[in-house]
């Protein structure tokens, strides 16, 4: 795998971490329930973290980390739902924008696995994809129990 190519792959990565952060950030700012809100503002912070941990390794192969999401990637994620209509949404329609999102984060990181990544690059997304996973199962769950206490 060419650097090129590792470092669009952990650019990939760190633009899904951005959308996350984002999208966490502003269920969190909306939501109702206090308990939803600090699970949101935890995930942020994981998907901010997260972001950071991949940076160094854009500069060691010779590229320039994402600073940010984008509208496109935004998009592709699924977020574009909670930046447009957040208002009047319910907790239920915001995890399941949110299971919307990490089903998106997760298939970017199965993606980033296939890849031929170098061991300390692939070790770090290993570690960082079980996390995805642990998010989408713990939103997942949080929705729901929300809907069967509708």
């Amino acid at each position: 795998m060419s650097n090129d190519d590792i470092v669009d792959c952990l650019n990939d990565l760190i633009e899904a971490c951005k959308d996350g952060e984002f999208g966490f950030n502003a269920c969190a700012k909306h939501t109702s329930s206090s308990e939803l809100r600090s699970v949101f503002q935890q995930r942020a912070e994981e998907c901010k973290s997260a972001a950071a941990e991949l940076q160094p390794y854009v500069v060691q192969y010779g590229g320039k980390p994402d600073e940010g999401g984008s509208a496109s990637g935004a998009l592709h994620r699924g977020w574009v739902s909670v930046r447009g209509s957040l208002v009047g949404f319910s907790d239920q329609a915001m995890l399941d924008e949110c299971e919307r999102g990490e089903d998106a984060a997760k298939a970017r990181y199965n993606k980033a696995l296939k890849q031929d990544l170098p061991e300390p690059v692939m070790a770090l997304v290993q570690r960082q994809a079980l996390g995805v996973q642990r998010n989408h199962d713990q939103i997942k769950a949080l929705r729901d129990r929300a809907k069967t206490n509708l």
